[in-house]
């Protein structure tokens, strides 16, 4: 049965008492620091690519209920999930896929049509990104973040070092000409290289809907009744089946 798997882990961590969840936070701060992500997340908290929606249209809707294309079951189960309104996160976890492979189907939908673009250039930058249709500056160019000509600049720079033997990387050229921060390219790259990592929720942590709470001992004497009143239920098939042959001599 499809869940919104992290919603119910995320519920139970919420209900966990409030000197645990402070603890957590702090850790979760710490570290988002020494990623140099905390500064991301305050920016950009409500365009995160994991918690984005995608949007079917109705070409995409045409071809869930169709199929004309014979297009990847993966394609299919992600525009169905996207269809019951999962988030990018919640059809990763159902579908035990890697955040970069959620961007690439992602990316593909968007460019069939299939789904909605995005109303954030954060989001789509993001996902091209990841998906790696998208490069460093082009990236920054997408989300507002640098001009086209600044890019065309620094990408100038970059072939005339490289020319002279000092080939140095496009988020390190940004940073010099301070057009981004250092703690944005670190957050950037941490993101691409942590999307390749599948995010599997221990199944015994999450409670389940559909879980029994009745012991197994009751089902076992259940079947064990069943197969006695199916063994009695034989015999007097047979006496009958008896009577009748009789009956007919």
């Amino acid at each position: 049965m499809n869940r919104n798997i992290f919603k119910l882990f995320l519920n139970k961590f919420l209900a966990y008492p409030l000197w645990v969840k402070q603890v957590v936070y702090y850790r979760l701060w710490q570290n988002m620091q020494e990623n140099g992500c905390d500064k991301y997340i305050i920016d950009n908290a409500g365009e995160l690519f994991a918690l984005h929606i995608p949007t079917l249209t109705f070409k995409g809707k045409q071809e869930l209920w169709d199929k004309k294309c014979g297009l990847d079951s993966n394609i299919y189960n992600f525009l169905k999930f996207a269809h019951n309104g999962y988030t990018i996160l919640e059809i990763s976890l159902n579908l035990f896929m890697s955040i970069e492979e959620l961007a690439k189907l992602f990316i593909f939908c968007l460019e069939q049509n299939f789904i909605e673009a995005p109303d954030s250039p954060e989001i789509y930058a993001m996902a091209g990104f990841i998906s790696g249709k998208l490069m460093t500056g082009e990236y920054f160019v997408l989300n507002g973040t640098i001009t086209n000509e600044q890019l065309k600049e620094v990408l100038e720079v970059q072939t005339t070092e490289t020319s002279r033997g000092n080939h140095i990387l496009t988020g390190k050229f940004l940073v010099k000409k301070k057009l981004v921060s250092e703690d944005t390219i670190k957050t950037l790259f941490k993101l691409k290289s942590d999307a390749k990592k599948r995010f599997v929720i221990n199944p015994e942590i999450i409670p389940e809907s559909n879980k029994s709470s009745r012991p197994a001992t009751d089902y076992e004497n259940e079947i064990k009744a069943l197969k006695e009143e199916n063994a009695a239920l034989k015999k007097t098939m047979s006496k009958i089946v008896n009577v009748v042959k009789n009956y007919d001599i």
